[in-house]
């Protein structure tokens, strides 16, 4: 299948295209640039695929938690391009995604991913993975991150900005869990590719008007006196 991936709900800004089971990937530091790197990288990244949106099977993208602009930009950009070809369209959620990124090619593996959500708290979801295939073991949700499900047993890889913005309250909640810690892993389009490709294969596709946001929580600041 031609596919084309968009993920764009932390601090880059990522895009990958699969013509065949061949990938093509771009992942650049975007800063609150989302808006303006989106376009430019999914043509420069067709182009190198050698696609155009005509040949195009169906989009995925990132569909959060996440930063909120972040989340509308992936969302509202394959919503227009799904929309103006008739394309389905398939989310994955970024605490998966992420997970798969840290991962690498292990068929086996166990991650509590979390994401820095600021405000003193994080995304977090738990997965592991057997054969090739992910289970949820702790659902995406929001924590402060002494709060955070704790996993059964040991090995896990923690990974995420979470795990760099709160290190030591993670590594505390989690003692005796962790094997290893990857504060700089973070969700792809290429892993947001590889999720989604089941999704289509098995004809799981969606319409383009289903490609919304998954926030998890519904204020983006602290109160002056929350502040405090």
């Amino acid at each position: 299948m031609n596919l084309l991936a968009i993920e764009t709900s932390a601090e880059h800004c990522s895009v990958a295209a699969a013509r065949g089971d061949a990938v093509f990937f771009r992942h650049e530091p975007a800063g609150q640039r989302h808006g303006e790197l989106a376009l430019p990288m999914i043509d420069a990244v067709l182009a190198e695929a050698g696609l155009a949106l005509a040949d195009l099977d169906g989009i995925a993208y990132g569909a959060g938690p996440g930063a909120f602009t972040g989340l509308r930009i992936a969302c509202g950009v394959t919503q227009g391009l799904a929309l103006a070809r008739g394309l389905p369209v398939v989310g994955v959620g970024t605490l998966l995604a992420l997970s798969e990124e840290a991962a690498g090619d292990a068929r086996d593996a166990s991650v509590v991913a979390c994401i820095d959500a600021r405000m003193r708290e994080v995304y977090h979801a738990a997965y592991r993975r057997a054969l090739g295939e992910w289970r949820e073991i702790a659902a995406p949700g929001l924590y402060r991150p002494d709060a955070v499900p704790v996993p059964d047993g040991e090995g896990w890889t923690g990974a995420g900005s979470g795990f760099g913005a709160y290190r030591e309250a993670l590594e505390q909640r989690l003692a005796g869990r962790l094997a290893a810690v990857r504060p700089g892993a973070a969700p792809t389009a290429r892993a947001v590719l590889r999720l989604a490709a089941r999704e289509f294969a098995a004809g799981r596709g969606a319409d383009a008007a289903t490609a919304v946001p998954v926030y998890l929580r519904d204020k983006v600041a602290l109160k002056t006196s929350e502040r405090a």
